[in-house]
């Protein structure tokens, strides 16, 4: 018995602005003016702080919020006007709205039942998601006898039966411990993929996001900064913010200027003595850079090495705290000007209060202008 899989739709988001009026004037904008489409099938990831407008865009699709301009579409057809009933979307909440007196079969069951789907469908769907759910020995529980991950995977059946075109999940895995987390989001890629829906997901969480999408978006105070797959987004951060948000831990940034000319440009930390971070540019990154005042230098932990006294370095810091992880450890070291983090091997052997010699990976390195923030390109 094999679950049917959901209608497929592309959305389409087109200068889509959400305004929450104020006593004094016409207030703040939750979301600014945003351009998105989401392909059909696509698993989107919006990602971002509290307060970029992540939420308030998913509830937007949903018709939960009014939209104070711009539209939406969903398989060609403009919703803006529609009620959320009528637009063929389930949504998944972070507290997943059970209803406590019913069991998990009735829970499942109870939007079909509104919606005057004979019996004998309701049976069949609803058991092909507790299959594929792994719920078929709980049909017959209430919420409070499950544990929170059982009962987030009722909440995500009770949107599988509905066959929407779009699946919307607003942090669902918020209230989780971090081992349930890990293994409800492999339940929810796994979906994904067996269903071919079309999913739009949010998540302040990155590791979320860089674990789950084939596309994230990542939004800050109601505007769009970047749209792309997660290897892209890590590997070519569209500008500061971004590349401070997306991985973990974050990249290490560090400010300052150009030194030198020609093949001979290298990056100087300011404000640091008598070590500060130097670092000879690529001559293409360096050219990219030329007429930046100030630029801002980004290392991933993973390219930093330590390197042997007397060998050449780019930096030179003392080691503050040690996080061994098992398989790799990481290292928060202090530098003159501030501090940057090493991800380095297992068996790598430091001590609290060594001063390091530090390498970087000069042909994996990146560079924002500080003025724009915007990243400068080889």
């Amino acid at each position: 018995m094999g679950v049917v899989p959901a209608a497929m739709a592309q959305v389409e988001i087109s200068c889509l602005v959400k305004t929450y009026p104020d006593r004094t004037g016409p207030g703040a904008r939750a979301v600014d003016g945003i351009d998105l489409t989401i392909s059909d099938k696509e698993f989107m990831v919006l990602v971002g702080p509290s307060g970029c407008g992540k939420s308030t865009t998913l509830r937007m699709i949903a018709g939960l919020e009014d939209i104070s301009g711009g539209s939406i579409s969903i398989d060609g057809r403009k919703v803006n006007d529609v009620a959320p009933k009528d637009r063929d979307i389930a949504m998944v909440f972070q507290n997943y709205a059970l209803y406590p007196h019913m069991s998990v079969y009735e829970n499942m069951a109870f939007g079909l039942k509104l919606r005057n789907v004979p019996k004998a469908e309701i049976d069949t769907r609803v058991r092909e998601a507790a299959t594929l759910l792994g719920l078929e020995t709980y049909l017959d529980r209430k919420p409070k006898a499950l544990s929170g991950g059982q009962r987030q995977r009722v909440a995500v059946g009770r949107a599988i039966v509905r066959r929407p075109k779009v699946f919307l999940f607003d942090e669902p895995l918020s209230n989780l411990d971090a081992k349930m987390r890990v293994g409800m989001r492999a339940e929810i890629s796994r979906l994904h993929q067996q269903l071919g829906a079309t999913m739009i997901y949010v998540t302040h969480d990155q590791v979320e996001a860089m674990t789950m999408g084939d596309r994230i978006c990542v939004m800050r105070e109601g505007r769009i900064l970047q749209v792309a797959a997660p290897l892209e987004l890590y590997n070519q951060p569209a500008d500061l913010f971004v590349a401070g948000f997306i991985g973990s831990p974050p990249m290490n940034l560090f400010t300052g200027t150009l030194a030198g000319e020609g093949a001979s440009v290298c990056f100087v930390e300011s404000g640091a003595t008598p070590f500060p971070v130097t670092v000879p540019l690529p001559p293409a990154l360096a050219a990219a850079a030329q007429g930046c005042a100030e630029v801002v230098l980004g290392v991933r932990p993973e390219d930093v090495q330590i390197v042997a006294p007397g060998t050449s370095a780019q930096a030179e810091a003392t080691v503050d705290v040690i996080e061994p992880m098992g398989a790799e450890t990481f290292l928060t070291l202090r530098t003159a000007a501030g501090s940057l983090t090493a991800r380095v091997r297992p068996n790598e052997v430091v001590a609290h209060g060594q001063t390091l010699r530090l390498a970087f990976a000069l042909d994996r390195l990146h560079l924002f202008d500080r003025a724009t923030e915007r990243a400068l390109r080889r």
